[in-house]
């Protein structure tokens, strides 16, 4: 007995816990990050600092005015986390990588979470002074209560965040299986702790919120092209979001050793007080609030998904005042163009999508437009991509247009009737105070709401220039 307790007198010396203490951070009073990073060879402009006191939380801002063309940060090659570093053989590493193969592709982050849960445990971590300035928690769905997922009110997304809630309790079984007889002592990877579904849940989330996918150092070989590999930049990643950034990143070559930097640079002047923002990507907000824990208020890239569903389009086309839609018994030349959109065969792509900057996807406006033409000749005048596009105006012919809008306007209307709320009474609900997860779950469906409506006036105007086209003028 004695001998067990001095065995885990001296396990705990060498791990940190996964559980903590910290109200914000993972430390109460983690390390200088960057001063860390100037010691350890990288650069961090003058006039750039860490804020505390912004409605975005912990950010970088600028104390001064910044030049367009700045550098702002550099970080030398060994402070990114990548995965795996291309020296480390050790077994830990290897039951790692054992586990990491067991996740699913479109679960990248959880891949290097595991590494980032690694070095977590470790006492020793270089990464050390990195981690502990990470949040203790996230602000993305899986961490919602229960009756705040469902507050959601939007099948796709609730079918994600299931999914991952699903897989990170399966994967704790898994991992425990996989680790049962090994021993802290035995270069357990994450000397010797119980990962659970919450340590999952954070490391995944850790990673979702804040890496990078950027080019590998190896260089692939034909075309010159270099891999993708998912990263975490120290201090980068406290660069909040924008569709119109004032900063950028860049990967640069060092001449002399062809080790790779990963820098940032001003995109425009970056005004005193400023905040650094970076475009995290042209992404609906299913994307935003799903892997990043918030949701961008008007959008512009964000859709709401339908199936394409023959006998939904068929009633939506009915609801919308066409005659004896065909959607359900497509002529066999009508059936040969929906597989080529891929929306008929034997694996087709049936999700398709409204509003966005596509306003209609082309594939499902190429799929309207045929079919509710019932002319062969007509059809083939036009190439696919034509009928795939709404700056092709009217390619099947006025009437046929307009059938089309309406259409969609009544798979809109379809897709509003699943909510079962109005915008005004989620507004309502915002204005009468609740909590943050639940404010962010109804902020979220009044925006898949918003695209909707606004489609909706969208699609209208363009039926009201159609019907002044199609209206003979008076002599």
């Amino acid at each position: 007995m004695a001998t067990s307790k001095m065995a885990m007198a001296s396990l705990s010396s060498h791990i940190r816990p996964f559980s903590c203490l910290a109200a914000s951070r993972l430390a109460p009073h983690p390390p200088d990050l960057i001063r860390w990073i100037k010691r350890e060879g990288g650069f961090v402009h003058h006039s750039v600092k860490l804020s505390h006191h912004t409605p975005l939380g912990l950010t970088l801002i600028s104390t001064d005015l910044i030049p367009h063309g700045t550098n702002l940060i550099s970080l030398p090659p060994h402070l990114p986390l990548r995965f795996q570093s291309h020296n480390d053989t050790s077994s830990s590493s290897s039951l790692l990588s054992a586990l990491a193969r067991r996740v699913p592709e479109e679960l990248w982050a959880m891949k290097l979470g595991l590494r980032l849960l690694q070095e977590r445990a470790n006492v020793d971590s270089f990464w050390w002074p990195y981690i502990s300035n990470l949040p203790e928690t996230y602000s993305v769905p899986i961490f919602f209560p229960g009756e705040d997922i469902k507050n959601l009110q939007y099948a796709p997304l609730l079918h994600q965040v299931n999914k991952r809630c699903r897989f990170l309790l399966e994967f704790e079984q898994e991992i425990r299986r996989v680790l049962e007889n090994v021993k802290a002592s035995d270069n357990h990877p994450f000397s010797g702790q119980d990962v659970n579904a919450s340590a999952l849940g954070w490391t995944m989330s850790a990673v979702s919120t804040r890496a990078f996918r950027l080019h590998g150092d190896k260089k692939i070989q034909s075309g010159g092209s270099s891999n993708d590999v998912p990263m975490m930049l120290p201090l980068i990643d406290m660069c909040n979001h924008s569709f119109k950034p004032n900063a950028r990143i860049i990967q640069e070559q060092n001449g002399a050793d062809s080790n790779t930097f990963v820098k940032v640079v001003a995109e425009t002047e970056v005004k005193e007080n400023d905040p650094l923002l970076l475009n995290y990507g042209c992404l609906s907000n299913d994307f935003f609030l799903l892997d990043y824990g918030f949701v961008i208020e008007s959008n512009p890239y964000d859709t709401i998904e339908l199936k394409y569903d023959e006998q939904l389009m068929d009633a939506a086309s009915m609801a919308a005042g066409v005659s004896s839609p065909k959607f359900s018994s497509p002529a066999p030349w009508q059936h040969q163009f929906l597989s080529q959109l891929n929306l008929s065969g034997e694996m087709p792509n049936l999700k398709v999508t409204i509003g966005g900057s596509e306003l209609v996807e082309g594939r499902l406006l190429a799929a309207l437009r045929i079919l509710l033409c019932g002319e062969l000749v007509e059809v083939e005048k036009h190439d696919l991509n034509t009928l795939k596009s709404l700056s092709a105006v009217a390619p099947l012919g006025i009437a046929n247009e307009i059938s089309v809008f309406r259409t969609v306007i009544a798979l809109c209307v379809i897709a509003l009737s699943h909510f079962p709320t109005k915008i005004m009474e989620d507004e309502a609900i915002v204005k009468q105070g609740v909590s943050a997860t639940a404010e962010l779950a109804v902020q979220y469906r009044i925006q898949k709401k918003s695209v909707i409506i606004d489609a909706m006036r969208d699609l209208t105007r363009r039926i009201k220039l159609l019907c002044s086209k199609e209206t003979p003028t008076a002599a």
